[in-house]
């Protein structure tokens, strides 16, 4: 299986770049303090394509000096990506929005 990587800046979501490196897809800038992560758990074959069923949607601090699991300041699951895109905004301009 060929890993799929966009470039950054490549790919927008209201304002914000999106970079999928594979399987996983990061939403936000890395320079503020918190980005959203999006995990595709599981996925269909629908007329050829490949279609998310099951997106993990986490709201991470980039504080690097938190432990990884202390890093998570939010997280769901929804049962496709648009969904998983909408939640994933909405969250993380309330995230940005504090202090």
């Amino acid at each position: 299986m060929e890993k799929k990587i966009t470039k950054p800046g490549a790919l927008m979501f209201k304002g914000k770049p999106l970079v999928r490196c594979d399987k996983t897809i990061y939403y936000g800038n890395t320079s503020d303090k918190y980005v959203a992560m999006l995990q595709i758990l599981s996925e269909e074959q629908f007329q050829g394509e490949s279609l998310p069923t099951k997106v993990a949607v986490q709201i991470l601090s980039t504080n690097e000096e938190l432990r990884p699991r202390d890093r998570v300041a939010k997280k769901t699951e929804k049962n496709n990506l648009y969904d998983a895109l909408n939640i994933a905004s909405i969250w993380l301009e309330r995230y940005l929005m504090e202090k």
